[in-house]
């Protein structure tokens, strides 16, 4: 798979924007990383044990940090920050974006769940 040429933090927009090097670019949104991230929290430590995260529709990215040549940490404004993105993963997150944020919705609606936050007491 190819490797990021830019990658760039939109924090107003609560987005990440990747250019790989075949041309391919994607706007990926921070509630999408944060649901969809590879860390062990979010999608269980062996096949079927993802969990599903709700209530991330306003989450924001603070920092991206390389880990080596080859990924990068996300630190959520949720404090979220234990899943390491490989270039690999978050290119094949560009290419599945529709079909996972469907599947995500969908789970989300047969669950009674939200991806707004939960209303805060008075």
């Amino acid at each position: 798979m190819p490797a990021p040429t830019e990658i760039h933090l939109r924090r107003a927009e609560r987005r990440l924007d990747i250019r790989f090097e075949d041309g391919r670019s994607f706007m990926l949104p921070a509630e999408y990383l944060r649901v969809e991230s590879p860390s062990a929290e979010v999608q269980g430590h062996g096949p079927g044990q993802k969990k599903i995260v709700s209530g991330r529709r306003l989450v924001g990215i603070l920092r991206v940090e390389p880990v080596g040549h080859y990924a990068v940490r996300l630190v959520f404004d949720d404090l979220h920050d234990s899943g390491i993105y490989t270039w690999d993963y978050l290119y094949r997150l560009g290419l599945e974006q529709d079909e996972r944020q469907a599947a995500y919705e969908a789970e989300l609606a047969a669950r009674g769940l939200s991806r707004d936050p939960p209303a805060r007491g008075r």
